[in-house]
């Protein structure tokens, strides 16, 4: 489960405790200490900046402070009361420049005139053209913190991608169109290198495997299943090659992976049904067929979620119930097994769809949450 780090900068020219008329600071600390409070409640980490901006040279120093921290994710400007938006604005472009998120958060209230200082920030940003997010909701109102941490954790995860790796095994499987990927357009616009292997090195790797490593994982597999598989040359192959991924995605320092399974490896050595459930269980966002949009997916849903993710083929829905129905031919985090019982063994490998064969896994999930989710490009 992620943890986002904001930084958190309140912005306002009637400052230093000075008093409206009615003998009130512009500025209400206390509004402000529940509303640094509740983002912390919801897991997100506040890098608090101390001074009260106001003054250009106030917004390019604490900016730049933000810009300049590695473990940043998203910037909460918090308005405390009116501001001249000229003063702030270049000194937010200049840390927008980044990438990183940029939140614009007014308190609901009139004292202080904080929805002006707010509002005229967030059209100052809108007319210079900086991307951010505008919220206007109080600090007890769950729905409008959701918004707040929810766009902390999207900007953490837009963070995370940049500068990682996805590795590919082999090329494109059962003619994924929508699976595909551009190199360059993943850099553009994730900062992500794509790695493209075949599967030669793999195969070295899974044959190199010794008894020891072997010997090594059967606990695990004993503990997640009860038992054993047969003793066989194709389970055993099922076993190598889970292992073999896992040694050359750390060796490679890939930040999560796709594999092409067949056509290719699956009719060749073995099927990866058995190899993708114990990565999924490990925690590795993965997909198989080198569907890049479904590696991405997973790797999300794997980040924002406190348990392995299960993705497969969406086989019916019914909105009036709100449940779905997904199904994979052996694909499944085997600590997910539900109450029928923990999860088991079964054969994957039909002549046209992997006729190497190899381990599968058969379980009932338990219940829990569906998402229907799925990155990818829509072509204008």
């Amino acid at each position: 489960m992620i943890r986002p780090t904001a930084g958190f900068i309140v912005y306002g020219v009637h400052k230093d405790g000075l008093q409206d008329p009615m003998g009130q600071p512009f500025i209400d600390d206390e509004i402000v200490t529940r509303s640094k409070q509740a983002l912390r409640d919801q897991g997100v980490n506040l890098i608090e900046y101390d001074t009260i901006i106001a003054t250009k040279d106030e917004a390019r120093v604490a900016l730049k402070k933000m810009k300049d921290d590695d473990q940043m994710d998203c910037v909460v400007l918090f308005s405390g009361t009116w501001v001249w938006a000229a003063h702030l604005i270049a000194a937010v472009r200049d840390f927008a420049m980044t990438g990183k998120g940029l939140l614009i958060w007014t308190h609901p209230g009139s004292q202080g005139w904080r929805p002006v200082g707010g509002l005229v920030v967030h059209g100052a940003l809108m007319e210079v053209g900086i991307q951010h997010k505008f919220v206007y909701g109080a600090a007890d109102d769950p729905t409008e913190i959701d918004k707040i941490v929810s766009f902390c954790r999207a900007a953490y995860m837009k963070h995370w991608l940049n500068m990682s790796t996805i590795g590919a095994f082999g090329g494109r499987g059962m003619g994924q169109t929508c699976g595909v990927a551009d190199p360059s357009q993943w850099m553009r616009t994730f900062g992500v290198d794509i790695d493209t292997r075949d599967t030669a090195e793999l195969l070295r790797t899974a044959q190199e495997i010794t008894e020891e490593e072997l010997a090594a994982l059967k606990p695990r597999m004993e503990s997640l299943f009860g038992v054993l598989p047969e003793t066989s040359q194709v389970n055993e192959r099922s076993m190598r090659l889970y292992l073999a991924i896992k040694k050359l995605v750390e060796k490679n320092g890939w930040d999560f992976y796709t594999i092409q399974s067949f056509p290719g490896l699956a009719d060749d050595y073995c099927a990866t049904c058995f190899a993708q459930s114990m990565m999924l269980d490990d925690g590795y966002g993965a997909s198989t067929l080198g569907d890049f949009n479904t590696a991405l997916t997973v790797l999300l849903l794997t980040k924002l979620s406190a348990q392995p993710v299960y993705y497969g083929d969406l086989q019916h829905i019914d909105k009036s119930t709100k449940e779905i129905k997904i199904i994979n031919d052996g694909t499944y985090p085997p600590s997910l097994a539900g109450k029928l019982g923990p999860a088991g063994f079964a054969v994957h490998g039909i002549p046209t769809e992997g006729e190497a064969g190899g381990l599968s896994v058969d379980l009932v999930c338990r219940a829990g949450e569906g998402v229907l989710a799925r990155q990818g490009r829509i072509q204008a």
